[in-house]
């Protein structure tokens, strides 16, 4: 059991089997986060970026952070570790496992719809993830039949670009998106994510772009730019402030 320093952040963090929750201490929350791993981590990994993010502290949001299921990853010799699909090899299209993306897809859809009958609209819920998370957040936030609040995805990419037109949901045609990546990323390189942006612009999709001094990482200038996007996006200050 890992559990983060959230002192001042009026938050309890709840451990579960399949995920682990940060909950505001008072009060229902408002809106959720639901943060995805990425290969070989689990849900823990992003917890102690929340305290980071220095959201407003009476700020109501419920952030929920999967594990995925272990299962052999193609790219690293068979060997089982969490992941949310397997990577055959790593170029764009070896990442594409449209059976695993499915399967996750499935899953996620049921966190949002769980924070759905938990009293939170879908347009305040938002999906993030970092690499393969950040893959999978596309993929499915794109897909979802509601409006959702956004997409971060963070050193991430498109998977199955070629069938984004077809399978984009029309409530998330102007789905709010913001992509970082570092320009020293040699896990997944900058241009994955950059063609990942175009293709994107490309179907008439609102992103921002954000690229940092940095690798396959996170660091405090691209915090900083992710707290004030959900700031924004999820109303936490006001507007013209």
């Amino acid at each position: 059991m890992r559990r983060a320093a959230l002192s001042g952040m009026r938050l309890r963090q709840i451990e579960g089997e399949d995920e682990v929750v940060l909950e505001p201490a008072a009060g229902g929350a408002q809106a959720a986060v639901i943060w995805l791993h990425g290969l070989g981590a689990d849900g823990y990994d992003f917890v102690p970026l929340v305290p980071q993010l220095r959201l407003p502290p009476a700020a109501r949001v419920r952030f929920v952070f999967p594990h995925a299921e272990v299962r052999p990853v193609t790219i690293n010799a068979g060997y089982a570790m969490r992941a949310w699909y397997d990577i055959r090899e790593l170029s764009p299209e070896g990442r594409d496992d449209e059976a695993g993306l499915a399967a996750a897809r499935e899953r996620i859809e049921r966190y949002i719809e769980r924070e759905r009958a938990a009293g939170i609209p879908a347009r305040r819920i938002v999906l993030a993830g970092f690499s393969q998370g950040g893959a999978t957040a596309l993929h499915v936030g794109l897909r979802h039949a509601a409006s959702l609040g956004g997409i971060i995805a963070l050193s991430g990419y498109l998977p199955l670009r070629e069938r984004l037109q077809m399978e984009l949901a029309p409530a998330n045609r102007a789905i709010p998106i913001l992509l970082c990546h570092g320009r020293e990323d040699v896990v997944v390189l900058p241009a994955f994510g950059e063609h990942s942006r175009d293709v994107l612009r490309a179907a008439g999709l609102a992103v921002e772009w954000r690229e940092y001094s940095m690798g396959h990482q996170l660091c405090e200038p691209e915090i900083h730019d992710i707290a004030a996007w959900l700031n924004y996006q999820l109303e936490l200050i006001p507007r013209d402030s």
